[in-house]
């Protein structure tokens, strides 16, 4: 594993992500409610940047007691990622696809020390 320098947690806003490369590994870390979290940045549906796309609240549809669509809420502590190619989503929490578990985000060791911010890679070419 190679160990890598993100920022320092100061200077990493809340709510906000940054991509760095490690080697031959692009890594998107992001703030969410004050914990950090770390992907690869491929998008499992088709290779896409993932970890570049847009953040956003997660959409909740509500319903009426016959599962009529009543009116859509952002449920406040769900962050989803939106993969710039082709639309896939995932929590930025979890890495979970908002819609099948047959898709999620490949992990990345992430950690504070010292007030900086590290990830964690596996050793690339």
């Amino acid at each position: 594993m190679q160990v890598a320098r993100v920022t320092d947690v100061a200077s990493f806003a809340e709510g906000t992500k940054k991509v760095v490369r490690v080697g031959e590994v692009e890594v998107g870390v992001f703030r969410i409610n004050g914990n950090f979290y770390a992907w690869q940045n491929t998008c499992p549906h088709q290779g896409g940047p993932v970890c570049q796309g847009r953040l956003f609240k997660k959409v909740v549809e509500v319903m009426d007691g016959e599962r009529r669509f009543v009116r859509r809420d952002y449920d406040e502590t769900g962050v989803h990622i939106v993969c710039p190619w082709h639309g896939s989503e995932f929590d930025v929490r979890t890495g979970r696809h908002a819609g099948t578990s047959e898709l999620a985000l490949t992990p990345v060791d992430v950690f504070v020390e010292a007030d900086e911010v590290y990830i964690r890679v596996p050793h690339t070419a």
